[in-house]
């Protein structure tokens, strides 16, 4: 059977056609497709895609369908052909305290330019809410809100945000609910446009992994937004470990993370999001998240939000493309087809239902029932 051929009855169990008329069919425009995704996997569909060798016009429902279908499961003739699903199962690779430094700096310091215009006002790089609105602005208004109240934020408490990229959180929390906020990131370019940001209010950045993080005092509430998918199953057991040590006793911590439905390694991190978009770390699942609580949280409550990260997507990538004209001359056109397939395919892979967004309301072993943690 012919690499067209193999390709061809796959794709067809998805009700993908190879160059049919649908939104969601694949265009293929060179041949050498076909060898690339047969010899390299998920990095060869993403490479030939960002080469412009094939296209789709609803790339993120192409992804979806191939998901929702398990094509993955369905090879037989040749095994290496994974038609991009394994890339977005996991996204990740566990990390020492050094890597953590590189490897996020590499993704996120790629330039404010870039997430200014891509992003909500506040710039929150993770899943928004959206909760009775199609306003990206609101959705993520929303959401640290809901995190807010269910943190049960009163003036005057302390928190620390784990991973606060630019601010967003630490801004929205302080302006409506008189709290005094202080951030680790490891990304100096979100350090900078952040104190721009957040200036007069009482927020700090601190430059640092969690692991060398010692405050003089615990914090009354911790939180941590889209940050634990950058840890890896290997530092799980630190993660909490140093979240237990940063809660005062009568405190709350909310932890907001993508999820997965099965445990993977660190070994299983895809090829294509390592080389490009996130080189290290690994998606959790939520028997993972179980073995690193014991015996130090009582988990009070867990909200699934994932079909609002699809939505939340979509909603990047028209601000991406609306606003691509402004800055293209910087970033090239295999930047544009790489940055598009990264947004796209994780829509398609949070629509597939293979990816969940958790949020998990926690409070430390043999302490009172809090008064929030509620999805309200």
């Amino acid at each position: 059977m012919s690499n067209y051929a193999i390709f061809e009855q796959l794709l067809s169990k998805a009700d993908i056609t190879v160059n049919g008329d649908k939104p969601w069919d694949i265009q293929i425009h060179s041949d050498e497709v076909y060898e690339r995704i047969l010899r390299d996997g998920s990095l060869g569909l993403g490479e030939s895609y960002m080469d412009g060798l094939w296209d789709c016009e609803q790339l993120d429902e192409m992804i979806s369908r191939i998901l929702k279908a398990r094509l993955d499961e369905q090879v037989t003739t040749v095994e290496k052909m994974k038609l991009g699903a394994k890339k977005l199962k996991q996204f990740f690779n566990p990390q020492s305290i050094q890597r953590s430094k590189e490897d996020v700096s590499y993704h996120y310091n790629t330039g404010n330019d870039l997430f200014e215009r891509m992003l909500d006002k506040y710039m929150s790089y993770t899943c928004a809410y959206w909760k009775d609105t199609d306003d990206l602005d609101v959705a993520q208004e929303q959401k640290m809100d809901l995190i807010c109240r269910k943190m049960g934020l009163e003036p005057g408490m302390r928190i620390l945000d784990i991973g606060c990229g630019w601010g967003s959180f630490m801004k929205y929390a302080a302006e409506h609910y008189g709290v005094i906020c202080e951030g680790l990131t490891l990304s100096e370019e979100q350090v900078k446009l952040g104190q721009e940001k957040c200036a007069g209010l009482p927020i700090t950045f601190i430059l640092s992994d969690y692991r060398e993080h010692f405050p003089e005092q615990p914090y009354d509430r911790v939180v941590s937004i889209g940050m634990l998918e950058h840890v890896g199953p290997d530092n799980y057991d630190d993660f909490f470990k140093c979240a237990d040590r940063f809660l005062a006793d009568d405190g709350i911590f909310v932890l907001h993370t993508i999820g997965g439905e099965v445990s993977h390694k660190s070994e299983d991190t895809d090829p294509w999001i390592r080389k490009y978009i996130f080189p290290n770390g690994v998606i959790p699942s939520i028997a993972q998240l179980g073995t690193a609580m014991e015996k130090r949280f009582n988990l009070e409550d867990l909200h699934n939000i994932g079909p609002d990260y699809d939505k939340t997507l979509m909603a990047w990538d028209r601000n991406f493309e609306e606003t691509w004209p402004e800055i293209s001359e910087k970033y090239g056109e295999r930047f544009y087809r790489m940055w598009r397939y990264y947004l796209l395919s994780c829509a398609g892979g949070f629509r597939s239902r293979q990816l969940s967004v958790w949020q998990l309301g926690l409070t430390k072993n043999g302490r009172d029932y809090p008064k929030c943690t509620r999805s309200i």
